[in-house]
């Protein structure tokens, strides 16, 4: 069975068409791969973290497909959404926030290289 991790680093406040486009092929991978019944993963990272707020709005056109993929949501990035100002707004959505890995000056991260190490493959959006 594969495993695959789908990083999101895609920013709402760009307010681009590229920036939706890109949480939606996300989205879409990420749902895909679930129904496959392969093992999947959603990370909210860097400037992505920002989405998560979005996503929980009842009238955020890509609600629907969050939510049927929020099971796979395996954590918002703790130390990006620090840095991006996004920390009390991501722990208002109840997903997980990862900080397993201390980086000087951030603070705890999601590590992707802890997903590499247990054969996980990467897609970044």
């Amino acid at each position: 069975m594969t495993k695959t991790a789908i990083v999101l680093f895609s920013d709402p406040k760009a307010g681009s068409e590229e920036a939706l486009g890109r949480l939606f092929n996300a989205l879409f991978l990420t749902y895909d791969l679930k129904e496959r019944g392969q093992e999947v993963a959603l990370i909210f990272q860097g400037a992505g973290t920002r989405w998560a707020a979005e996503l929980v709005k009842a009238d955020h056109p890509a609600g629907p497909l969050f939510r049927a993929v929020q099971d796979r949501v395996t954590g918002v990035c703790g130390g990006c959404a620090d840095v991006f100002g996004t920390a009390e707004e991501a722990k208002a959505t109840g997903l997980p926030m990862g900080r397993d890995l201390q980086v000087p000056g951030v603070g705890g991260v999601i590590s992707l290289g802890d997903y590499l190490v247990k054969g996980y493959s990467l897609v970044t959006f």
